[in-house]
């Protein structure tokens, strides 16, 4: 049976976009939220578009945060957005090697993570080094997704990720 690709998650950037004029959704979703009023570890908050939760879902993957948030996403942002405790990609430190390559810090322990299976990172800091790094260090398909950190995930992501998401051969 074949099993479906990925989904490599950042929060700072993709879901908290930095240029949206606080605020650009309402905190948290619907008015009955209780989340609302709760303490958050992020001004950013306000900037989370609800929308996306079900967006997410509705893409053929396995949902995964990949951010500095680690367990947090799941307390203080996956009940806003409607989307269930996800898996948490638990970070080792750096390698001096990663540091002087100028390979992001996410990027080998995304490949260990994933183990082969096919993979999209949506993530506002990936370059051309970890995209050339993961192309010679992992077997499976891989999308490396850029999004502009100011205008966070758009109609336009969606459709790139959905696309190759379902493109023949990314399902193993």
């Amino acid at each position: 049976m074949p099993r479906s690709p990925i989904l490599f998650l950042d929060v700072d950037g993709p879901l908290l976009p930095y240029g949206a004029a606080p605020p650009r959704f309402p905190s948290g979703g619907a008015p009955a939220d209780p989340l609302r009023d709760d303490p958050a570890p992020d001004p950013y908050l306000d900037r989370l578009d609800p929308a996306h939760g079900p967006r997410l879902l509705a893409l053929p993957c396995d949902l995964v945060w990949a951010t500095a948030w680690t367990t947090d996403a799941n307390e203080y942002l996956a009940p806003r957005l409607g989307l269930p405790q996800l898996p948490v990609v638990d970070w080792p430190e750096p390698t001096a090697e990663d540091l002087w390559s100028g390979l992001h810090w996410k990027t080998r322990a995304l490949v260990d993570w994933a183990a082969g299976r096919a993979f999209a990172w949506v993530d506002d800091e990936i370059t051309d080094n970890d995209r050339a790094w993961v192309a010679a260090h992992h077997p499976g398909p891989a999308l490396l997704h850029r999004v502009d950190p100011s205008l966070g995930l758009t109609d336009t992501d969606f459709a790139t990720l959905d696309a190759w998401l379902r493109a023949p051969g990314v399902r193993m």
